[in-house]
């Protein structure tokens, strides 16, 4: 099995929470792969550039592979096993379900009216530490995909904060509602459950029968 971690928006793979699953791994002697998804150029970021980017990175077929990805990461996540039989299990972390219809609100119609004439926003990027612009063809190209089409019935872990000020809960508990090979669990955290880390861990191992830890079954609840 070969581990994959996808960093969310904006972040970079020397995130709190990629520091940590990848030391965990590592205790149990497994390498936890993290690609850099900004690629050295944030400002053309696209949910199609993140899915050929890890694709390419996928080890030699038929070698499964397991895929954790936190916010839009997570969301790469879930296109990446719609699209390839080698993801055999997913494990997201407040998935960015919806994104635009919660973001681009928030920004607002003359903001985005603005981000459209220029095709330049500048976003705060959490791994460099400033303001970077970034591209509007990122919307563009996310509208093209439709969660609705996620269909595909593979063992899927959600761990999302009820708390979540950025992708509401409600936005995972309506994907795994319709989903009963989802595992949904609720945490008491907010977007970057960084006070959740342990318990998002010993659910991590569960669910991916680590370190002797007997398995999730789909459908199984954490409730």
């Amino acid at each position: 099995m070969t581990y994959i971690y996808l960093h969310g928006f904006a972040s970079s793979p020397h995130s709190a929470k990629a520091t940590y699953l990848r030391d965990r791994f590592s205790e149990l002697g497994i390498n936890l792969q993290i690609p850099d998804l900004n690629q050295g150029d944030f400002s053309r970021l696209t949910l199609t550039r993140q899915l050929q980017q890890v694709a390419a990175e996928f080890p030699p077929p038929p070698t499964p592979v397991t895929l954790i990805g936190s916010s839009f990461g997570g969301l790469t996540a879930m296109w990446l096993a719609q699209g390839s039989a080698q993801v055999q299990r997913l494990i997201l972390l407040a998935p960015a379900f919806q994104f635009l219809a919660y973001w681009l609100p928030k920004l607002g119609a003359q903001q985005v009216r603005q981000w459209q004439e220029n095709n330049a926003i500048d976003v705060y990027h959490y791994g460099e530490g400033r303001k970077l612009p970034l591209e509007y063809e990122f919307v563009r190209d996310a509208q093209q995909y439709r969660e609705g089409a996620l269909t595909r019935e593979i063992p899927t872990l959600i761990l999302h904060g009820n708390a979540d000020e950025v992708v509401p809960v409600q936005a995972s508990r309506h994907f795994a509602t319709s989903r009963p090979w989802v595992n949904f669990r609720e945490l008491d955290s907010e977007h970057g459950l960084g006070n959740a880390m342990p318990e998002i861990w010993q659910a991590i191992q569960e669910f991916c029968r680590l370190d002797g830890v007997e398995p999730l079954q789909s459908g199984d609840s954490f409730v």
